[in-house]
């Protein structure tokens, strides 16, 4: 049985009626389930069956995605192996990827920022009280639905137990894993990392937002990748000519991005509200 070929079949219960989108590792479908109703499946790559630290990292994404409930965050189903294949199944999140509402969209005004914010840190903080560090946050990996204005969490793909010892680690010391643009620096080192990783991620996510820039320019990931270990942020009101926001909003986002952990806001919570505070409490610009 072919995971690229599977629409019209059943696979653990979930009729497999439409593919609709594929990564390095897995196949995603939409399904139906008799009693879940619509559900997103992913199937792991048969090829990568074979690989422990594939099929690890795939079990990992499901284990930590069931380990954790928030409304903001796409419940797992189930998981296991289907007819020989690993299968892992979700909620059927409405929506689009936020990077799509954006890229369709524009800039978005600080008060709708602050709406989906305010939700990414509630889910964070639900994960980080459950010892998971998401690692990889990215607009692509947020579901949002323009109708309700809900946001959704997925892709646990390369989370972390933050109680994992270093020798547990499926990542290297010196081997970066996560998507460059929006990863806090001390990632790219390999070491471990705490929380305050995903503040930082947060803090990109907000800046992209309002700007539909990043605070960094690199135009290649060498050039990136120096940058965000050598230079600091481009401040939030310098990321576009003539777009200005409140200095409340300029430090919330900019104290979000700090290098210097110390600096850094501590906690999602923390960063969320002195964001979506800021955001909210004067008229502010729409871009």
């Amino acid at each position: 049985m072919n995971a690229d070929n599977l629409v019209g079949r059943t696979v653990a219960g979930y009729h497999l009626a439409k593919h609709i989108g594929e990564g390095g590792t897995a196949t995603v479908y939409r399904a139906e389930h008799p009693e879940r109703g619509l559900a997103a499946v992913k199937i792991l790559r048969p090829r990568l069956s074979s690989d422990p630290v594939a099929v690890k990292r795939f079990l990992r994404e499901a284990e930590y995605g069931a380990r954790v409930s928030h409304p903001n965050i796409v419940k797992t189903y189930d998981f296991g192996v289907a007819d020989g294949l690993q299968y892992l199944a979700l909620e059927w999140a409405q929506g689009e990827p936020l990077a799509d509402f954006v890229n369709r969209s524009g800039k978005l005004a600080p008060p709708l920022a602050a709406t989906i914010v305010e939700q990414l840190g509630a889910a964070l903080g639900a994960a980080h009280k459950a010892g998971i560090i998401h690692r990889d946050l990215k607009p692509a990996n947020i579901m949002y639905d323009p109708a309700t204005q809900t946001v959704k969490l997925l892709d646990f793909g390369i989370a972390r137990d933050s109680e994992l010892n270093p020798e547990e680690r499926l990542t290297r010391a010196g081997f970066f894993v996560g998507t460059l643009q929006y990863v806090a620096p001390e990632t790219l080192s390999g070491e471990l990392v705490s929380e305050q990783a995903d503040v930082y991620s947060l803090a990109t996510i907000t800046y992209y937002l309002l700007t539909q820039c990043l605070p960094f320019t690199g135009k290649s990931p060498r050039e990136l990748f120096q940058q965000l270990l050598t230079q600091p942020p481009l401040p939030l009101n310098q990321a576009e000519r003539g777009l200005r926001f409140p200095p409340a909003v300029e430090a919330a986002v900019m104290r979000g991005l700090e290098r210097d952990l110390s600096k850094r806001a501590k906690t999602v919570d923390e960063f969320a509200r002195a964001f979506c505070t800021a955001a909210t409490s004067g008229p502010g610009k729409k871009p």
